[in-house]
């Protein structure tokens, strides 16, 4: 049997994202990707990877997961229950996230709820064995493109590994939870704000709007205080940046996200800053939020500072203990003596 992973169990919406189908917009293929592309290359860094690796994109809960080849090394980022289970006959066992962990053959791993946010990933050293389409394994469900069959993964899949068993080495993990940041999220103004009046403008700049239950992969449609416009609510269709904000004629803002359509006909009275995608596609229903309007030039700032964050979790990385056990190496490097009292 080839080296793989086996779905035993499977989440509410897992599926592979990889960094996307770059270049094809203007074929009308969306680029698709992780969700939370911070996430996803924290979790390839942890596994040993590069940094867009394809990963299991966890939506709300995970899955478990049973290793069926000699050994993996498994890297989980995010806020989600973790738990090994040893053998069918061993209870599971908690473990941290934010790390790698070793399995060997017939383990399995248990990914639980996702706390507080939309999304955690899953990494696999060496990554999967599957076929590409348009040079990503990224799952595009409304097509039934990537991924699986392009679809959510399922009880009894296989995900084949490149690698047959992981390498020799330490396990790895965060010093700390990664901090995606707060307060206000950051837009630049345009294409279209022409098209609403100041009112309008006033209202979604200085208004409270709320995650609806109308939230996946493909955008986010909140509600708060009404849009206005002044212009109508009709374009010439254009192209899609990831994070354009559309306003119907409802006059409530929807932020196109991963999944996004490459055209559309609506008014776009900003676009969120890039830096600020991470942390808005983690959102659930319900969770609020304010828009600020920032120049072009503090956006690409942002995203510099945001960078500058990542290559610093990066680089606190340090070696993990091994869950329940004794780390041998941190032991024979520690000095543990204080002192030596000569005999009487």
């Amino acid at each position: 049997m080839h080296p793989a992973l086996t779905v035993v169990r499977p989440g509410l919406f897992d599926t592979l994202q990889d960094v996307g189908r770059i270049g094809f917009l203007e074929l009308g293929m969306p680029v698709a990707g992780a969700m939370d592309p911070v996430g996803l290359r924290l979790a390839n860094t942890l596994a040993g990877n590069a940094a867009g690796t394809a990963a299991i994109e966890i939506g709300v809960m995970g899955p478990e997961i049973r290793v069926d080849a000699d050994s993996a090394r498994l890297a989980v980022t995010g806020p989600i229950e973790v738990a090994l289970i040893a053998t069918d006959q061993a209870a599971p066992v908690a473990l941290p996230s934010d790390r790698s962990y070793l399995l060997t053959r017939g383990q399995r791993l248990r990914l639980g709820m996702v706390e507080g946010v939309n999304s955690a990933y899953l990494a696999i050293e060496g990554g999967l064995s599957l076929p590409s389409f348009m040079g990503s394994l990224a799952t595009y469900t409304r097509a039934a493109l990537g991924g699986i069959d392009g679809r959510k993964l399922a009880a009894g899949d296989l995900l084949p590994l490149i690698l047959p068993a992981a390498s020799r080495r330490d396990e790895q993990k965060l010093s700390r939870p990664f901090d995606y940041g707060d307060g206000p999220i950051r837009v630049v103004m345009g294409p279209q704000a022409d098209y609403f009046s100041d009112a309008g403008i006033a209202s979604f700049l200085g208004g409270e709007y709320a995650v609806t239950k109308e939230a996946d992969r493909m955008g986010i449609r909140f509600e708060g205080p009404r849009i206005e416009h002044a212009k109508g609510w009709d374009i010439i269709s254009d192209g899609i940046a990831y994070g354009a904000i559309q306003v119907p004629g409802a006059g409530q803002p929807i932020v196109l996200l991963a999944d996004r359509q490459t055209i559309g006909g609506y008014p776009k009275i900003a676009c969120v800053a890039s830096a600020d995608l991470p942390r808005l596609s983690r959102m659930l229903p319900g969770q609020k939020v304010r828009f600020q309007a920032v120049g072009v030039a503090e956006a690409e700032e942002l995203r510099r500072e945001l960078e500058k964050r990542i290559q610093s979790a990066i680089a606190a990385i340090v070696t993990a203990r091994p869950p329940g056990g004794i780390d041998l190496a941190a032991l024979y490097e520690t000095n543990l003596i204080s002192g030596v009292v000569p005999p009487a």
